[in-house]
Formats: structure tokens, sequence, C-alpha cells
């Protein structure tokens, strides 16, 4: 998850990685529903019926050209919303929260159409949520979508499944 305003070096260092990675990557994203489940199967949850939440997720899609053109046509959004509750496995990402998120509660927003997924207050459970999902055929035109999700796989010892 980048939290920093990225430098010219970042950039640099992610079109490296784009450029040695690529060519070995294929399309396997996920679709939201397979996100879902697979948060429900590794955290304890509180799902949350709140309008405000989900127009988050709604928002950040439609009003981001990119995600808003993964919609199918005549489609919108299907937000589901959460909580990681900080018990049981939820207890190590608390521990591990970034200052910047230190005290907050880990929000989840899943769209169940495009697989467009948020996260505030974790950067772990975003990287692993980014490794799990993987990439569509747009992500792997993009050098930084494709040297995150190369980050991400490092971060869980998972870059060998590429």
């Amino acid at each position: 998850m980048l939290t920093h305003e990225p430098s010219m070096q970042d950039i640099a260092n992610w079109k490296q990685v784009f450029a040695a990675y690529r060519p070995r990557l294929k399309p396997n994203r996920t679709s939201g529903e397979e996100l879902l489940a697979y948060l429900r199967s590794r955290y304890p949850l509180r799902m949350l019926h709140d309008s405000k939440a989900d127009q988050v997720v709604i928002q950040n899609i439609l009003l981001n050209e990119s995600l808003a053109s993964e919609l199918p046509s005549g489609a919108a959004p299907k937000p589901v919303c959460c909580i990681v509750e900080p018990v049981g496995s939820g207890e190590a990402l608390y521990r591990e929260q970034d200052a910047c998120f230190a005290g907050i509660e880990i929000f989840v927003g899943i769209d169940l159409v495009t697989g467009y997924f948020c996260v505030e207050g974790s950067s772990r459970l975003w990287d692993e949520l980014y490794a799990f999902r993987g990439l569509n055929e747009n992500d792997l035109a993009n050098y930084y979508s494709v040297a995150e999700y190369i980050a991400c796989l490092e971060r869980f010892d998972l870059l060998d499944q590429i």
C-alpha cells in the first residue's frame, strides 16, 4: 500500500519492476465474491450495513475513470463493507498498524461486481488482499499496479507463484 507521496526514484523503480516481471504475468484477478470469501475465512468481521460506508466504495469506483470502465455495461457497484474485529487473527493486524493508522478500526470495502477493494487502517491487510486478488488486463498494462503486486507477493513470500 502506498502511504507516501511517490518520488521520481519510486517511479523509476516501479518501471524497472514492471519491465522485469510483466512478461511473466498473466491475468489472475479473483472476483469480488472470492475476495470477500477469503477475507471472511481469515479474519473476524463485523459486517456494516451503512449507506455512508457503501458510498465510499461506490464513489471510489464511479469517480475513477479506470475503475468505472471495469463495470459491465448497465451494472452498478455492489459494495460490501465491514470492520475487522481486533480479536483472534484480527488482533495481529491491529498490533502491526502503521503509525498513520494507529488507534482506528480497520475498514474494508469490496465491490462484488468489479473486485475493487479499499482498506483503511492496515497497510498489511491491503497488501495481503492485493496479493490474493491478483491483476486483470488493465492492471497488467499499468507499471504501478504490477510493481505493487510484486511488492505484495514479496511481502508474503509468494513471489514463486508467478
